[in-house]
């Protein structure tokens, strides 16, 4: 006598057909090995597929009222819970174009009547077979993808940390920037999408770039750990050689990124807009920037596009040094910069989406 476990432990085949004989029969044939439940007409077959749990296989047949076997079909390959359970026409309908439909519909195999009971039981047992191995490479692909899916999100937690950990740095030597930082990196962000589907820029701010972007931006100051306090919170203007020393926070920004990677003994991909912007970000369009006096197309747009953030939010800012300007005023002392200090497109862009500045100003204010 066999016991429960054994009963629950059988595949399930499901039998549909409007013929109380032809179930009877497949019962008989079934039952000593599988789990059978039938069904005597489509809208049956739709419930009992949709149920906990689902059939491991169906045979249907396909002359039956209401809804034939090819609409049962192709309502089960279409739901997402009854996609995947094999189905195998059992019919008297002989003709080549009948199998042909039956197979475009998503069968798995297509048997005859009268039925040949070594040849139902075979197909059978192939198909159950083949769906166990179906079943496992699924359920492997899915704990796969679980697995990389909670690994992109570890490392892009680490990503952040990162950032976030050598910003704070940045921060403790100059805390008269305030939401700097939080500010800029919002204006990239804006920047960035507003020029995704520019001709000039659309290749290279994809999705993934803006992202990296905006994670990236925070670091265009992480230079000034290396800038003695005497210069750094200096309450006036710098003499000619103190600016020279504070011109080489980008150099010093670039280097400490790279040290970080040497470090690692790799590359990492994601640092790479990060030294772009500490490096580049005090270039000038016209090639009057340093501290390569790069120019145009030569300045990395990343570093583009900080330099549009940045003056926009120094300008803006009280410093030590120097009162505030209003958001008229600075909007109009970026325009003159417009082919000379910035990228004429970008600056373009900061034009149209000045009130977007000017809200993420007054939202990250340093009142």
């Amino acid at each position: 006598m066999e016991t429960s476990k054994e009963t629950t432990d059988r595949a399930v085949v499901l039998v549909v057909d409007d013929s109380p004989d032809n179930l009877t029969l497949m019962n008989a044939l079934l039952r000593d090995r599988y789990r059978v439940k039938v069904a005597n007409h489509g809208e049956k077959c739709l419930s009992v597929a949709n149920a906990e749990p689902p059939p491991d296989l169906i045979l249907l047949d396909i002359m039956m009222p209401d809804l034939d076997g090819y609409e049962v079909c192709r309502r089960l390959k279409s739901g997402s819970r009854t996609r995947d359970i094999p189905v195998i026409f059992l019919t008297a309908k002989t003709e080549v174009e009948d199998e042909q439909l039956g197979f475009q519909l998503g069968a798995v195999d297509y048997i005859t009547k009268p039925i040949s009971p070594p040849i139902l039981m075979s197909r059978v047992k192939t198909h159950l077979q083949l769906k166990a191995v179906a079943d496992f490479l699924r359920d492997k692909n899915e704990f796969l993808e679980r697995q990389v899916a909670l690994r992109t999100l570890e490392v892009q937690a680490i990503q952040d940390v990162t950032i976030m950990t050598l910003t704070s740095l940045a921060e403790t030597r100059d805390n008269e920037t305030g939401n700097h930082i939080r500010r800029t990196q919002l204006y990239v962000k804006a920047l960035a999408d507003k020029l995704r589907t520019h001709p000039r820029f659309e290749a290279f701010l994809t999705e993934r770039n803006i992202d990296m972007l905006y994670k990236s931006a925070p670091l265009h100051d992480i230079g000034k750990i290396g800038i003695p306090d005497s210069i750094l919170l200096k309450p006036g203007k710098l003499s000619a050689e103190e600016f020279e020393i504070m011109k080489t926070h980008t150099t010093l920004g670039l280097d400490a990124i790279v040290k970080a990677e040497e470090r690692l003994g790799l590359k990492v991909a994601f640092l790479t807009f990060a030294k772009e912007i500490a490096f580049s970000h005090q270039e000038k369009w016209d090639g009057s920037g340093y501290p390569q006096g790069t120019a145009g197309d030569n300045i990395p747009i990343s570093a583009r596009l900080m330099a549009v953030a940045d003056v926009y939010d120094a300008l803006i800012s009280r410093r030590v040094y120097k009162e505030p300007y209003s958001h008229e005023v600075a909007c109009g002392i970026m325009l003159k910069g417009r082919g000379a200090h910035f990228d004429p497109d970008i600056l373009d862009a900061f034009i149209a989406l000045s009130e977007d500045f000017r809200d993420i100003a007054r939202r990250y204010s340093d009142e």
